[in-house]
């Protein structure tokens, strides 16, 4: 494999919600500078895909990213250039919602759900977007609350109704999470429980999977070989946990865990955008500053990346053929403990870029810019 060439291929999408405030339940913690308005959102995103080169799209949030006009907002991404990514959709905030969304047991609080749900890919037709994410905090507190089993009927049903108004192009991505703010029975808990659903409907419904969305201990990188050969791996949500969602900087808390995922994705020679792995971000930047927290993701992906792309896979299978765990382990441990930093510096002087993307945002006089120019108005943030 040409590493070089998967390095330069490789695509990271940003959360256009990354730019703004956001926190968590104890406090969010404002920053001069940040975006208050969708425009102002991508001009961060396009910024970071300006110093790194591997950022070339923003997912919007729905109605945190709510414009007039998407094909202008388009038309502003493109001529910063960069894309619109996949159309996340909120069903979580309403107060229609405290019992749930498309699980709610009020069939008017249903139908309200599921038609945000179509009012999304609507914004996927005008924007151009490939991806509906779909997470659901649906879910219950108590034993005997509401019936299991009628919650999932009518999450397949309102899922259903989605998935048939998708566009030939369009694919559906089913996050999970295993628990909050539902903390005795989440209805889309896990992976099992979203690929089962994403069988159901077909080939266009894909699973999302949020590294932090997981019990401590999860081997996520089996979850991504399992659905790698089933065909059923459509994106990641890329952070880092450490004890619940966290939503810290992707390669924080466990780097190896990362690069043992990216590995199984360069093994299911799955990298390649062809492929059409979505490898997102999602992340909470409360206390560090936003746009050199997203570039530092994304380089943290790359080096993972660099890692996977090193390991001798001759070698690995032939020690796994003859049964020689310890060199079989040795040749993973030699890939991942390799310096790839001067290696991905050389890629982005090729490139025309950087080769210390972090120390070039700073030095670009970006984060004066903005805070000078955003003093006024409302910062965005969650719930905006």
């Amino acid at each position: 494999m040409d590493v070089k060439a998967a390095l330069r291929a490789q695509r990271i999408e940003t959360p256009s919600w990354a730019y703004a405030n956001s926190g968590t339940r104890f406090k969010v913690f404002p920053q001069p500078g940040v975006p208050r308005t969708a425009e102002e959102k991508i001009a961060d995103a396009a910024t970071v895909h300006r110093f790194t080169g591997v950022a070339p799209s923003v997912a919007l949030h729905i109605p945190w990213d709510k414009v007039d006009d998407y094909g202008a907002l388009t038309a502003y991404a493109r001529d910063l250039g960069i894309e619109i990514g996949a159309i996340n959709t909120n069903v979580f905030q309403d107060e229609d919602y405290k019992l749930g969304s498309v699980t709610n047991p009020d069939a008017g609080i249903r139908r309200k759900a599921t038609d945000h749900l179509l009012e999304a890919i609507s914004i996927m037709d005008a924007t151009g977007s490939r991806d509906l994410k779909l997470w659901f905090s649906d879910g219950i507190n108590y034993p005997g609350q509401d019936d299991i089993r009628d919650r999932q009927d009518r999450l397949a049903a309102a899922l259903r109704e989605t998935y048939e108004r998708l566009g030939e192009n369009q694919r559906m991505l089913l996050e999970y999470k295993l628990f909050e703010p539902a903390f005795y029975a989440t209805d889309v808990p896990d992976w099992g429980t979203s690929y089962a659903h994403c069988v159901e409907l077909g080939e266009k419904a894909t699973v999302c999977i949020d590294t932090g969305h997981h019990a401590p201990g999860t081997n996520i990188e089996f979850i991504v070989a399992f659905l790698l050969r089933a065909g059923k791996l459509g994106a990641f949500d890329f952070n880092s946990r450490f004890y619940a969602d966290d939503d810290l900087m992707v390669g924080a808390a466990d780097p190896f865990q990362l690069f043992r995922i990216m590995y199984e994705i360069v093994r299911g020679d799955a990298l390649d955008p062809a492929y059409g792995i979505a490898f997102m971000l999602d992340q909470c930047h409360n206390i560090e500053a936003k746009i050199p927290a997203i570039i530092r993701s994304v380089m943290n992906v790359q080096e993972a990346t660099a890692k996977a792309l090193l390991v001798d896979r001759t070698a690995l299978r032939a020690a796994q053929q003859a049964g020689n765990v310890l060199e079989a382990n040795a040749v993973l441990m030699d890939a991942y403990n390799t310096d790839v930093r001067p290696l991905l510096g050389e890629l982005r002087t090729d490139a025309g870029l950087d080769p210390d993307p972090v120390a070039a945002y700073a030095r670009s006089g970006y984060q004066e810019k903005i805070v000078a120019e955003r003093a006024g108005g409302t910062q965005a943030g969650w719930g905006a």
